[in-house]
């Protein structure tokens, strides 16, 4: 049986972070629910300090969502617990979110502590978590830059102060897979089997989904991320590839519902004003779709020729096809048959070739318009009635 992965999203937290957004309370309400639905095991709904409206959201999702657990995140500041703690009040599931910078630049040039100050801080916050709630989850900001050996004070202080889950944050993104994996297998070791370790991925070498596959297999038994890979500069761990990567290549059952993956990433695109670059792994526009003529052939013999992923099974109807200059016969001949032309063998050659030369003459795809023009100047056909 394969191993459980918690996944924490933090769409509405990290993600609302990325430049340029803002979601409003009732936004934030209706992906939350999305969430839910999805399967997530957690939703960081929000830092209560930063606002009263982030204080309200997180209010309001906690009313909302009643199987999953809602976080709210919190500094190492006794104001700032106390707004998170009373903001999560109504939560069936609550989990306080502390976070705090362990690295030597953090501590000199951010908190301006020293590292046993910082371990008094750890204690003290933890255990004012607690009053709240009893899960807490301690987050080491930066840990990716940490001395390993104080980074492990850090999680075992944080972890006989109260805390029941670490999260390792390589906040700036500068790990590698064959660097976060052993870091994450090392605290794993170090903490036992009844703490969770949590890993957080950011994307500024493009390397947050391969470092959070990396802390997975490594032990981690949470994984953070958001829809569509938003957030801070280069984003997150996307929660949609780290989802289908661990259920195809047989890692761990994340318990997310993957047929729903495209629809909440289309509403999250649609809520944030953030657009799906169309060459974007799993939900992007051109992910199953097909433009050379040998990719064309291939998936019209037999879909696996060029697909790993299957299309349903993020939710999407199908593959489709582009046709431009590159593609070939048979998905030229696919494309007109599919919009309601008869087509004869004798057919097919006359009007590849006619298609081509026009192919040639014009920037981009071949619409159906020019297509169904072409196929009447070649083949004769009667026009065709649309229904």
């Amino acid at each position: 049986m394969r191993k459980k992965i918690r996944v924490l999203d933090t769409t509405l937290r990290d993600g609302e972070q990325t430049p340029g957004v803002h979601i409003d309370i009732q936004e934030k309400c209706a992906i939350a629910v999305a969430l839910e639905a999805l399967g997530v095991a957690t939703i960081e709904a929000g830092f209560p300090a930063s606002s009263p409206g982030d204080s309200m959201a997180v209010r309001t999702i906690a009313q909302a969502v009643q199987g999953a657990e809602v976080a709210a995140l919190s500094r190492c500041v006794d104001r700032d617990i106390d707004a998170a703690g009373e903001a999560l009040q109504e939560a069936a599931h609550p989990v306080m979110h502390l976070v705090i910078g362990s690295s030597d630049i953090h501590m000199t040039h951010k908190l301006g502590v020293s590292r046993a100050k910082l371990l008094d801080i750890i204690t003290r916050s933890v255990q004012r978590a607690r009053r709240w709630s009893p899960e807490v989850q301690f987050s080491l900001e930066d840990a990716t830059r940490s001395d390993p050996v104080f980074l492990r004070q850090c999680a075992l202080t944080a972890v006989e102060a109260g805390a029941t889950r670490i999260n390792i944050a390589d906040t700036v993104g500068c790990m590698t897979p064959d660097e976060f994996g052993p870091m994450i297998y090392d605290m794993v070791q170090f903490l036992g089997p009844d703490v969770i370790v949590s890993a957080h991925c950011h994307n500024d070498m493009g390397l947050a989904t391969a470092n959070a596959l990396a802390a997975v297999k490594a032990g981690a038994r949470q994984v953070e991320c958001t829809v569509n890979g938003i957030g801070e500069r280069a984003g997150n761990t996307a929660l949609e590839e780290i989802a289908v990567i661990l259920a195809l290549k047989g890692v761990a059952d994340s318990g997310i519902q993957l047929e729903q993956l495209r629809a909440i990433s289309a509403q999250v695109a649609q809520v944030t004003g953030v657009p799906i670059q169309p060459n974007r792994a799993i939900v992007g526009g051109n992910a199953f779709t097909h433009s050379s003529g040998i990719h064309q052939d291939g998936i019209l013999k037999a879909a696996e020729n060029y697909q790993f992923v299957a299309p349903e099974l993020i939710g999407r109807a199908g593959h489709d096809f582009v046709l431009t200059a590159r593609s070939g016969r048979n998905a030229v001949v696919h494309m007109a048959r599919q919009r309601g032309h008869v087509i004869g063998e004798e057919d097919r050659d006359r009007l590849y070739e006619a298609f081509v030369r026009f192919a040639d003459t014009v920037p981009g795809a071949v619409d159906g318009e020019h297509l169904d023009a072409l196929v009447q100047q070649v083949v004769d056909s009667e026009p065709v009635v649309r229904v």
